[in-house]
């Protein structure tokens, strides 16, 4: 499983699990389809952040693959 550190890994219709900002303190995960790449940078060390499909943004703690769609 890749985690969400590298920007080149991550790209629109992947499923993700994110970290929100409100959950930062316990690390409780968020799954969702990404819809933008919101990190411009190409590495991130807390992960890249993301705006999913359902409009959460967080940053990438792991890359679950493809979308079942």
């Amino acid at each position: 499983m890749l985690t969400g550190q590298q920007r080149s890994h991550i790209r629109p219709g992947l499923e993700v699990d994110i970290v929100l900002k409100q959950d930062q303190r316990t690390g409780k995960t968020t799954r969702g389809i990404v819809k933008d790449i919101l990190t411009n940078s190409p590495t991130h060390p807390h992960g890249i952040k993301v705006r999913l499909q359902d409009g959460q943004v967080g940053r990438v703690k792991a890359i679950i693959g493809a979308a079942n769609s």
